[in-house]
C-alpha cells in the first residue's frame, strides 16, 4: 500500500521495499538498512537492486525538462534546440544553450546513450546545475561532464568546483585554477580513446554520490572527482555546435559509487 503525507515543502512516499524523499523538488535516496550495517556483508550488494530506476524521457515528447537557450529572449520563434524525433531526444547544436530538468537530483547514477548523428563535435551532461546563465551569459552553475569528440570525460567546472588527483598535471598550474570566465576550469580525463567509432552509441554512466563524482565511458573509467562543492541541482544537456541523439537517460538512486 502506498501511504502519501504532503506538507508545503515535502513529499513523502513510503513503499513496501522503497522509501525515497523528496524535499523542496529535490529526489533524495536514502541509505537502506543493510547498508547502515557496516559490518553486514550484504551491504555490499549493489544499492541499485532495491531502487527504482526511471527514465527522464519519455520518448514522445521534453515533458519534465524546460529549454534555456538565450537568443530565444529576443527571438521567441527561432528554430528550436531540442525535438523528440524518431522515439530520440535529440539536441541539434544551434542555436546554442541547454535542455535542463525540471527537478533536482541527488546521489544518483545517470545512463546515457548518446551518438554523434552527423560530424562529431561538442556537447556534454551538467550535473548539479543551479543558477543559469552564470557563466559567459549561457551556462548554468554546474560541474560538466564533457562529451565533447575525442575529449569525453574531462570535467568543466562552471562556477562549482571538483578535485581529482594530479591536479596540476590534469587541470594545470595552480595559479590559474578557477571556476570563472578566463580561469583554468578544465580537468583532463584519464583517457581520450573510449569512445566508439562515430555513429555508434556510447554508454556514459555518472555516479554522483555527495561530494563525488565517477564518470565511465563505455566500460572505462574516465574520471573521478572528490571534494565537489556541489552535490545536488538539477540536470542538463548541452547544445554546442554538434548534432548529438540521446536513446536512454536513466537515472536510478544509489547510496553508495560502485566500481
Amino acid at each position: 500500500m502506498t501511504r502519501f503525507i504532503l506538507t508545503p515543502i515535502t513529499l513523502c512516499l513510503t513503499f513496501t521495499t522503497i522509501h525515497s524523499t523528496c524535499v523542496a523538488n529535490t529526489f533524495v535516496a536514502p541509505q537502506t538498512k543493510a547498508e547502515k550495517g557496516a559490518g553486514n556483508k550484504t551491504a555490499k550488494t549493489d544499492s541499485r537492486s532495491k531502487a527504482k530506476t526511471k527514465s527522464l524521457f519519455n520518448g514522445k515528447d521534453l515533458t519534465g525538462w524546460h529549454v534555456d537557450v538565450p537568443k530565444r529572449d529576443k527571438n521567441p520563434d527561432i528554430k528550436p534546440t531540442f525535438i523528440v524525433r524518431d522515439g530520440k531526444l535529440v539536441s541539434l547544436g544551434s542555436p546554442q544553450g541547454h535542455l535542463i530538468t525540471d527537478a533536482k537530483y541527488k546521489n544518483y547514477r545517470l545512463e546515457v546513450e548518446y551518438r554523434f548523428a552527423g560530424k562529431p563535435g561538442n556537447c556534454g551532461v551538467l550535473v548539479h546545475a543551479s543558477t543559469p546563465r552564470m557563466l559567459y551569459k549561457m551556462f548554468p552553475k554546474s560541474i560538466e561532464v564533457q562529451m565533447n569528440h575525442r575529449h569525453a570525460g574531462d570535467f568543466w567546472c562552471i562556477g562549482a568546483d571538483i578535485t581529482v588527483p594530479d591536479m596540476i598535471k590534469r587541470r594545470g598550474p595552480k595559479k590559474n585554477w578557477g571556476v570563472t570566465e578566463g580561469k583554468g576550469r578544465r580537468t583532463l580525463n584519464l583517457t581520450d580513446d573510449s569512445e566508439k567509432p562515430v555513429g555508434d552509441w556510447n554508454t556514459m554512466v555518472i555516479q554522483c554520490v555527495n561530494d563525488e563524482v565517477k564518470v565511465r565511458l563505455n566500460g572505462e573509467l574516465v574520471n573521478h572527482g572528490t571534494d565537489c562543492s556541489v552535490s545536488s541541482g538539477q540536470i542538463a544537456l548541452q547544445a554546442e555546435g554538434s548534432e548529438v541523439e540521446f536513446r536512454k537517460l536513466l537515472l536510478t538512486p544509489i547510496t553508495k559509487l560502485t566500481d
